[in-house]
Order: structure tokens, then sequence, then C-alpha cells
């Protein structure tokens, strides 16, 4: 009886992982763009400028709106921003697969249309991003890897799709994105909920030496089935789901404002779990009990994670069950807002992402015109056809590579903190040097053949980018604002990828010539775009200049604050 209670709970929250893991398969559609773009601009005689800048709305509407949409989903839940995802999605392709039917369309509405499908991805991932987090407190890192994994096979998954059943047909290919995220994205609505697990834990009693916060709530205590008090559960469980709570809110406030005292003290004692926390901090990331620099911002003092109840307003990461953040201060300190724009350290996160997720999203954006120019030169009789197969093809391995990215840049921050002490940072190092790889064999590569030393390294780099980053952010400003100052972090690539694809539209339309019909094409194979690809090489070897800069300004301030944890003791 006690096994078949456990279980419903259990699968219950296995089912609504699955439904966010396909919800997260609609999400990630902007990047199957070049997979159609090529074709839809040469129906509708756009130049290669016009065409990024269809594509550019789209990445614009994943990234401008990231942090609105997280508060959104923090204070109405999840399962609201999944049809509003669904609508967007719906009615952004729909309309771009009837203007290639009609062979005539707006630009601006075009951008307009494109721009509401990256807004649809961006709401409907945030949704299963959060649902899976909060439904596996002790688990998180596991179990929103599987959404993420599913965001960057999306562009595999329906170009391959669309390779199958729709070969050669970018009309029928749009309109399998229409009504293929809309219904990925609907499906999975119903399925899609937070299930609270119900344990029950100890408060670790509190001693002399430990500062202990009094309880004006006479309800916060209830007993248990043993003899210790247990911390009460609050009735945000039965709330429909996306509520958000005063008591979730003045809690946050408490907790802030009189745990920000118990920290000023440098022999403040750190309650952690003691599997979770290694015997040697990761030098980057500080140490338990040192009172951190101003620069820091607003430091708080840590909870006791089995405290914290997760609900539907829960941050997406918990404080110490995390062994991605918990190997250093993230836990202690709270930077968002004003102290974040302060913060040295999230401009140099700002200035790398920005550099990096332009040259990534440029290639993401346009692979389809390299392999169109390349073949074009290459072989003079290729047909449409194939060209649409072979766009299709490189989608693919951008799209795979971009998940094994993910994947590796998780097991390999985890490496670096946890066996090598060193600093997450070089992830981004790595991205660094096969961005520039893939950069050198662009600009050298005439054989369209070899173009998949483009578009998979491309992908990897890409991927490793984005699977460290959020564990960077939670690292060095704090659970508390993940998703407000990852949100925030999401816009560096709004400014850059509109250069670099402009820029790359410009080269583009440099090089071609106009058909008596009023068709665009380049036949001078690399030279049509090879211009583009220096400035990002330069950009690339910029970035990781700064990535190192960032590493020794993490570990000069590690340093620092190890010493005056000294001089205190």
């Amino acid at each position: 009886m006690h096994q078949d209670q456990q279980q419903t709970p259990f699968q219950a929250r296995i089912i609504a992982i699955v439904a966010a893991t396909i919800l997260s398969l609609a999400c990630g559609t902007n990047y199957v763009y070049s997979a159609w773009a090529p074709q839809f601009a040469e129906r509708l005689k756009l130049s290669s400028t016009e065409s990024n800048l269809i594509g550019l709305a789209g990445n614009l509407g994943m990234y401008t709106l990231g942090m609105p949409i997280g508060i959104f989903v923090d204070h109405r839940g999840p399962r609201p921003a999944v049809l509003g995802g669904a609508i967007f999605m719906l009615f952004g392709y729909f309309p771009l697969h009837q203007a290639y039917h009609r062979g005539s369309g707006s630009v601006m509405l075009m951008c307009l249309f494109s721009y509401m499908t990256g807004l649809g991805g961006c709401m409907a991932f945030a949704a299963a991003v959060k649902t899976s987090a909060l439904n596996w407190p002790n688990h998180r890192g596991t179990a929103t890897a599987f959404p993420l994994a599913a965001f960057g096979l999306s562009a595999f998954f329906f170009s391959f799709i669309g390779a199958v059943f729709f070969p050669g047909d970018p009309s029928a290919f749009l309109e399998l994105l229409a009504w293929g995220t809309f219904g990925l994205t609907f499906g999975s609505f119903f399925f899609l909920k937070v299930h609270h697990e119900q344990a029950e834990y100890e408060v670790v009693p509190a001693s002399d030496e430990t500062p202990s916060i009094p309880s004006t709530d006479p309800q916060q205590l209830r007993p248990g089935s043993s003899d210790e008090p247990k911390p009460y559960r609050s009735s945000r469980a039965e709330d429909e789901p996306g509520m958000l709570t005063n008591s979730s809110s003045n809690s946050t406030h408490t907790s802030t404002n009189t745990n920000t005292n118990t920290i000023t003290s440098s022999h403040a004692p750190v309650v952690a779990s003691s599997s979770t926390a290694p015997a040697d901090a990761p030098d980057p990331t500080g140490s338990p009990g040192i009172s951190f620099a101003p620069e820091f911002g607003l430091v708080v003092a840590p909870e006791n994670p089995e405290d914290v109840e997760v609900g539907e307003t829960s941050p997406l990461i918990s404080p110490l069950g995390n062994s991605d953040i918990n190997c250093g201060g993230s836990h202690h300190v709270d930077i968002r807002g004003l102290a974040l724009v302060r913060s040295v350290s999230f401009w140099h996160l700002f200035v790398i992402m920005a550099i990096l997720a332009g040259v990534g999203l440029m290639t993401i954006n346009n692979i389809g015109n390299d392999a169109k120019a390349l073949w074009k030169h290459y072989d003079k009789n290729v047909t449409d056809e194939f060209l649409v197969h072979r766009q299709q093809m490189h989608v693919s391995t951008l799209s795979i590579c971009s998940f094994l990215g993910r994947l590796l840049s998780g097991v390999g921050s985890d490496f670096l903190v946890n066996k090598l002490h060193a600093s997450r940072l070089w992830c981004l190092v790595v991205a660094c040097a096969v961005f520039i790889f893939a950069q050198v064999c662009a600009l050298n590569i005439e054989n369209p053949q070899l173009l998949g030393l483009v578009s998979g390294p491309s992908g990897l780099a890409y991927g490793f980018l984005f699977g460290v980053s959020p564990s960077l952010v939670a690292e060095m400003f704090g659970v508390r604002g993940l998703s407000q100052n990852w949100g925030f972090l999401t816009m560096a690539p709004v400014i850059s990828s509109n250069i670099f694809n402009i820029f790359y539209g410009k080269i583009y339309d440099q090089h071609s010539a106009v058909g008596p019909d009023g068709e665009r094409f380049c036949s001078v194979g690399l030279e049509c775009y090879r211009s583009a690809y220096w400035v990002t090489l330069i950009s690339c070897c910029a970035g990781t200049g700064i990535t190192l800069w960032a590493i020794r300004h993490r570990h000069n301030k590690y340093l620092r604050a190890m010493d005056k944890g000294d001089e205190e003791d």
C-alpha cells in the first residue's frame, strides 16, 4: 500500500519530464532556418541581407525577452507559458509557409512572424526546464539535461523528418514546422505539471555557536512521525500552478534581509551536506566562511536545502543540492539588478557570450548559404532538391554536435571543478579553440564535401558555450537570481548576432548577381562569404584573450578573499 502511494507521484514526475523533453524538441527550430532559408529567399527574390534579417528576427525572439519570460514563469507557473509558446509558434510559421506558397510577402511582416517563432520557443522552453527542475529537486542537473539535450536536437529532429517525408519541398517543410511545433507543445501541455515530493526532513538543531533566526510564523513547525519537529510545508502545493503566493515572496524577502547580517562574521558555520561538498573547494569560486568583497554584491547566509520547499516559484537550482555550483560560494552570494551591472565578472561573461554566440549564430543561420555557394561553384548542374538535402544535412550536423557539446561541457566542467579544482571558465577556452578551428576551415574549404568541418565544430563549440554558461552564472552570482541573471546574459547575442549576420549578408550580396527574372545568385564559391569569416576569426581570438583575462581575474579575487579570511582569523 505504501509502495503504491509512493509510485504514483514518481510516475507522474516521469511523465512530466517526458513531456518536457518532447516539448523541447519544438523549441529549437530557429536553428533549422538554414535548411529552408536559401530557397525561401530565392522564391521571394530576397537579398542575402533581407534573408539574414528574417533569420535574425527569430534569434531576437529567442533572446530579447528571456528575462521577462523567466519572471512570468516564476510568477504564473510553467503551464501558461506553454500555451503561449504553442500559439506563437503556430502563428509564426504558418504565415511564412503561406508567403512561400504565394511567392510574395513583406519583409517586415516576415521578420515579425519569425520573431514570434523565437518568442514561442523561448516561452515553452523556459516552462519545460523549470518544470523538470522543480519535479526533481535532488537530481536537477540530470532532470534539466533532458530538455536541454532535446532543445539541441530540435533542428536535427525536424530536418530529418523533412528530408524523409518532404524532400526538396520547403513549402511543406514550413507547414510541418507550423503544425509540428504546435502539436508537440500543445500536446505536452496536459502532462507538464509540477508534482511536489512528500518527503519529510529533520531540522538541524542550532548550537550555541550558530546564530538562529527566530520564526514569527506560529505554524512554521508541525509535529511529524518522529519526535523531531518538521518544517511546515505551505499550501502552495495545492494552489493552482503558477500563482505566486504572498508567503513565498515574504519568505524570500525575510531570508535575504535577515541572513545578510548572519554571514558578516567569517566564523559563521555553514550547514552543508557532506555528500555534495568536496573537501577542497575549487580555486575560482571562493570558500565557505569567507566574508566576500563588496564587488560580490549582496551576501546572504546559506539555507539548509532540505528545509526549502520546492514550489512553482522556487529557483531552478538548489542552493546545495547540485554539485555544479556547490563547490564554491554560490549559495552565499546573491547578485542581481544593479549589483550585477557593477560586477566586472558579469561583463566578462557578457562580452564572451556576445562574441562566441554571435559567431556561432552567423554560421547556424548561413550554413545553407555556404553550402549553396560552394556547390553552385563546384557543380554547375546541381539541382535544387540536392541542395536542400545538403543544407538539411549540415543543419542536422550542427544540431547533433550542439547536443554533444552541451553534454561534454557539463561533464567536463564538473571534472574541472571536482577533480582538478580548476575554474569552469576553462570550458569557454575550449569553446574558443573549437570556434577558431571552424573559422580557419571556413576560410580555406572550397570543396563542399568538406563543409562538415565547418558545421560540425561550430555546433560543438556552440553547445559547449551554452552548456556551461548557466552553471557559471549560478557559481558567480548565486542561485537566487539565476533566472533573471541568465535572461540578462542571453541578451548579449542580440547585439553581436545582428552585427555578424548583417555583415555576412552584405558580403554575400556584394558577390551576388541578379538574374533576368530577379533571382539573386553567387557563383564564385568561397569568395561569396570568405571576408565574413575573417572577421569572426579575429573576434574568436579576442574572445580567447578575454576569457583568459576573466580566469585570471577570478583567481586573483579568490586569493584576495582568502587573504582577507586569514587576516580575520
